[in-house]
């Protein structure tokens, strides 16, 4: 069957990755784009990875102002229209979304910006370093090395999540305008972007505010050293290695593969973790580092494979990362051959959709190849739902997805966060728990328990079963049958046992979208392996980029030299490689139940988390003759360049990015006229000049003085992501953080939607408890009088309001 986008018509408008990639996804799947690009091309085809985001495109070269009419023709017949226009741009250019929707109102109309459509910093340069510094995710990072001040955020997550914001808005669009005939703006940031990254500190902040007595004022999450669980360990020949074990059961496993499990015979280590003493604690840390140092890291990878219940992975720059044995098996990695370049090995697509897959082969079209090119017809395809339709007199809500009926059976951060984000798009979402809740909801401990829960489970309905039961999979079979998708989480095997499996599904609804994510995918030798947040931020590179060109030292001849590395190393594999799946969970999901509406079919779906983590470090994960090195980050953790780069100032820190050349001359005329022609100064007596330079004044002068000439610079310590996302008048005149009504703990702000449609709601639901609606699902489903005898026998479960 035909992909799910075909001759869908994508006018691309964007410059740059973020926009490349989400057109790129598109065309992935079967969506005719034509990228206009202004003569000369687009300003960023120099760009390592512009090969991959260009690829299945056709380039047309055009002055938007000199050839205003043929634009407009591509307008009139386009389905989506991508911009990367500020708002002034797009004002001076013509081109906002009235624009459009005046010669097209059943386009889609996607605006990707920096920071959002209105407010203060509107206009501010859209680089992700920028927006981070601005944000307060710089701050996250400070202690990672032994300085002062915050460090640099460097795995581009804000690029990738705004990109798939772009990609699951116009998805949804899409879906809405089959209901009603009209397209609608769809607007997403880098901004937005970031917001899947916090997982705790908006609602805490919150929190410690109101009750300082209670909640912990903790806005530097994981400055000591790892849990053993997610350990980076040394191995004899001076390799590293990252553990993942999570849950209590992997841990054992782990240490039955590392032969240490003698060590719980010893009075210190009797019981669970959370029984042992500091004392102990830190003597298995040394345990467990002595061992580890044993054998080679390939040797202690065979044993972890073979084992086959370890979560580990040995720590790999991105760009060898591309050449992974478990990618290539599932084929997550593809090489298409470039007239230019020759043969590019890159990321392939986002999911594989087993019936309505993806289709890459063309590589990155050369500029302007198809100048005077037309849209090809519409071929149509058996049972298709027309692309476009007759208004009907509704128009777009805000929640394209209202109708939808998802079945989230997840655990933990990657997968049930990608899932709140079609419940954000109006998707009624049931989360089915075990009995007891998610795991997630008990971790933090203290008065932390349960609040990291709040974010992965926002806007979502919850009801606890135990799926072992078979009462439980009877009543599970009855959702099922009324669902639109399954989105799991489970290792293959798991599903059908409780009942979830594709067939047993299929057979019960045959429409249904089955979404499995895990760790390595279906057909990759580790299919059947554990896997965790730091599994993929090892493997895929994006560890080592974040730790920064000092790390990992080049020996370690001490056990406290290997701690502080491991110390460092986990500081660098933040949480980011969750919410980076989480992205791709619901675009693969989107992208299915696009296909379901159109074709008519169920299928099944597969993300992964080493490809969702490619994607985030999509800028260095390819490989071609003459490729261009991606920049490292300093050993201190300023920057990559000069011109990128955290500089303390006389009062606080600035982040200052000055990347094209129009924006170097623009700073240096305000503020260092000796500095202008940059190219006859060394990159480190550059640096040591712009030191000097900047600690002259305050961070927030040179913010206003730099920003009002068009260069980004901003105060980089302002304040923790929290306090940024529930106090800063640019978040709130943009609604990034809405409130809403928690059943524990009443009213807070909330992250914002990734995606904002049609202008924006107010009405995002909040985190809902465990089994919260488990009694009125029941009913709902005609079960009603039997929910007494239910929770008797342990089948359906809630917790209870207050806690214990």
């Amino acid at each position: 069957m035909a992909p799910p986008l075909t001759d869908t018509r994508v006018l691309d408008l964007s410059a740059g990755s973020v926009g490349g990639i989400a057109t790129m996804v598109l065309a992935d799947f079967g969506a005719e784009v034509v990228k206009v690009e202004p003569v000369g091309g687009d300003p960023w085809r120099s760009l390592a990875a512009a090969p991959m985001w260009l690829r299945g495109k056709r380039s047309v070269e055009l002055d938007v102002e000199a050839e205003r009419r043929r634009l407009e023709e591509l307008i009139r017949e386009a389905d989506v229209v991508v911009s990367t226009d500020s708002p002034a741009q797009a004002r001076a250019r013509g081109l906002e979304y009235p624009d459009v929707r005046a010669l097209n109102e059943a386009a889609v109309f996607c605006s990707i910006t920096g920071f959002g459509p209105t407010g203060p910093y509107a206009e501010y340069p859209a680089y992700e370093a920028l927006v981070s510094a601005k944000s307060g995710r710089m701050l996250s990072f400070s202690g990672q090395r032994l300085r002062e001040g915050p460090g640099f955020a460097a795995v581009p997550v804000g690029a990738h999540g705004a990109s798939q914001g772009a990609v699951q808005g116009i998805l949804a669009a899409l879906i809405e305008r089959q209901r009603c005939g009209l397209g609608q703006i769809v607007e997403t940031s880098l901004l937005q972007g970031l917001m899947p990254f916090d997982l705790l500190l908006l609602l805490l902040t919150q929190l410690a505010e109101r009750e300082p007595e209670v909640y912990p004022q903790i806005f530097n999450i994981g400055g000591g050293m790892p849990t053993l669980n997610y350990h980076p360990v040394m191995s004899r020949d001076g390799r590293w290695i990252q553990l993942g074990n999570l849950l209590e059961h992997l841990f054992y496993a782990f240490m039955d593969a590392a032969d240490l499990t003698l060590l719980f015979a010893e009075e210190q280590w009797q019981g669970g973790q959370a029984e042992w003493t500091p004392e102990a604690t830190e003597e298995m840390r040394d345990r467990i580092l002595e061992r580890m140092q044993e054998k080679t890291c390939d040797e202690w990878m065979e044993i972890f494979r073979a084992q086959g219940n370890v979560a580990a992975e040995p720590f790999t720059p991105t760009h060898d990362a591309v050449d992974n044995l478990d990618m290539a098996a599932n084929g997550d990695t593809i090489e298409i051959d470039d007239p230019d370049l020759g043969p590019v090995k890159q990321v392939g697509a986002i999911a594989h959709l087993r019936e309505t897959p993806a289709e890459i082969s063309r590589p990155a079209p050369r500029l302007g190849e198809a100048n005077g090119y037309s849209w090809t017809s519409r071929n149509g395809h058996n049972g298709d739902v027309p692309m476009m339709t007759t208004p009907n007199g509704t128009t777009p809500s805000g929640k394209p997805l209202d109708g939808f009926t998802i079945l989230e059976f997840a655990t933990i951060i990657a997968t049930p966060i990608g899932v709140s984000m079609l419940a954000d798009l109006g998707a009624r979402v049931i989360k089915v728990e075990p009995i007891g809740g998610d795991p997630f909801r008990g971790m933090g401990g203290g008065p932390l328990r349960g609040l990291l829960a709040a974010k992965t489970n926002a806007a979502k309905e919850s009801i606890c079963i135990d799926l072992k039961d078979p009462d439980g999979q009877a009543i599970v079979a009855d959702l099922i049958a009324q669902a639109d998708a399954i989105v799991h989480n489970y290792r293959p095997g798991v599903p059908d046992r409780l009942g979830i499996g594709y067939e047993t599904a299929k057979a019960i609804n045959p429409e249904i979208v089955w979404v499995s994510a895990n760790g390595y995918g279906p057909d990759a030798p580790g299919a059947r392996r554990p896997s965790a947040h730091p599994i993929p931020g090892a493997a895929i590179g994006g560890a080592l980029f974040q730790a920064g060109s000092a790390m990992p030292p080049p020996g370690c001849e001490t056990i406290e030299e290997i701690r502080e590395a491991s110390r460092q190393l986990m500081r660098a594999n933040e949480a980011n490689p969750d919410p980076n799946t989480g992205l791709l969970v619901a675009s693969a999901t989107l992208l299915g139940l696009y296909a379901q509406r159109r074709y008519g079919v169920g299928q099944e779906i597969y993300v992964n988390m080493l490809t969702a983590n490619a994607y985030a470090n999509s800028d260095d994960f390819l490989q071609y003759e003459g490729k261009p090195a991606r920049r490292q980050v300093d050993g201190e953790l300023y920057g990559t360049a000069p011109w990128y780069r955290l500089y303390e100032a006389s009062e606080g820190w600035i982040f200052f990015a000055a990347l094209r050349d129009e924006e170097w001359t623009a700073f240096c005329r305000k503020a260092a006229p000796a500095l202008e022609d940059r190219d006859s100064v060394d990159e480190h007596a550059l640096t040591t000049a712009l030191v000097e330079l900047f600690a002259q004044a305050p961070a927030s002068e040179w913010e206003s003085r730099l920003t009002a000439v068009g260069v980004g610079c901003v105060r980089a310590d302002a304040g923790p992501v929290g306090e940024f996302l529930i106090r800063d008048e640019h978040v709130l005149a943009n609604g990034f953080s809405p409130v809403a009504n928690h059943r524990r703990l009443g009213d807070v702000r909330r992250w914002g939607a990734l995606t904002t449609m049609a202008g924006g709601r107010d009405d995002y639901g909040p985190g809902v408890l465990a089994g919260q609606e488990t009694d009125e699902i029941l009913e709902e489903i005609g079960r009603g009088g039997e929910i007494e005898s239910l929770r008797s026998a342990g089948v359906v479960w809630s917790e209870p309001v207050e806690l214990e």
